[in-house]
């Protein structure tokens, strides 16, 4: 199957999922994405354009600025994803689990823990040359479905995903860039509705951060738990030795 096609694929999937399963993904990004709303609020009035980097001590500045934008800009996508990957897989013989079993299987440690350590590896390439940090996006954006469906440490996660991204590169970035490009348009536009029409206070911007992060998180999540399935499938059958740790099946939409 060609680039465009396997593309089109994913895109269609991602949609028909997003459309059966809208109520319970919805409901379980609320959970992540108020409290971390909080985090983006507290962040979001930080302005990198009027730091003046003619001195170190501002650069510096400059430099936490963007870390702190970069940070709760993605902190969050891969825990939720995780949690996505428990709700959209479930042994063939078994009903889709309640949001309360999603919570109760979690790996909250080891997705708490991989989501810091991808935003700080995204911060770290994007304050170098910036390209590096696209490479570290897409490398290591599926490491969350990864710790919930192969149980895989922090770091065999992350090993994990760049294993699975590396022969399919492309088809990686073009789903999760448009997707994390569109969402932030999206994050952009609701904080404008939002400030014009309760003003530049603390409760409207966690408001704005908030209700951009449940409506399009999901999209991000549906991406990277679709992409990660199908790239397991893949290196299981093009690769004999790869173990088949995979013992759910995706729901059908």
């Amino acid at each position: 199957m060609n680039l465009l096609r396997r593309l089109g694929s994913i895109y269609w999937r991602i949609g028909r999922t997003y459309r059966s399963k809208a109520p319970s993904l919805l409901l379980l990004a609320t959970m992540v994405f108020v409290p971390i709303g909080f985090l983006d609020a507290l962040t979001t009035g930080v302005e990198i354009d009027s730091l003046d980097p003619s001195s170190l001590v501002k650069l510096a500045a400059a430099i936490g600025a963007l870390a702190a934008i970069t940070m709760t800009s993605l902190l969050g996508e891969v825990f939720y994803s995780g949690a996505v990957a428990v709700s959209l897989t479930h042994p063939a013989h078994e009903k889709a689990p309640s949001i309360a079993e999603v919570a109760r299987r979690l790996d909250y440690r080891r997705l708490i823990l991989v989501d810091i350590a991808y935003v700080a590896l995204v911060i770290v390439g994007l304050v170098a040359f910036f390209i590096p940090g696209i490479l570290v996006f897409v490398w290591f954006g599926l490491a969350g479905p990864v710790v919930e469906l192969e149980g895989r440490s922090v770091r065999g996660a992350l090993r994990r995903s760049a294993s699975l991204v590396r022969h399919n590169f492309w088809l990686v970035f073009l789903v999760l860039a448009p997707v994390e490009l569109a969402g932030d348009a999206i994050a952009e536009l609701v904080g404008d509705l939002v400030h014009g029409a309760l003003g530049h206070t603390f409760l409207a911007t966690w408001l704005a951060e908030s209700i951009s992060n449940i409506a399009f998180t999901p999209i991000f999540a549906l991406a990277a738990v679709l992409l990660t399935l199908d790239l397991m499938a893949i290196k299981r059958d093009t690769d004999p030795g790869e173990s088949n740790d995979l013992e759910a099946e995706p729901v059908r939409a």
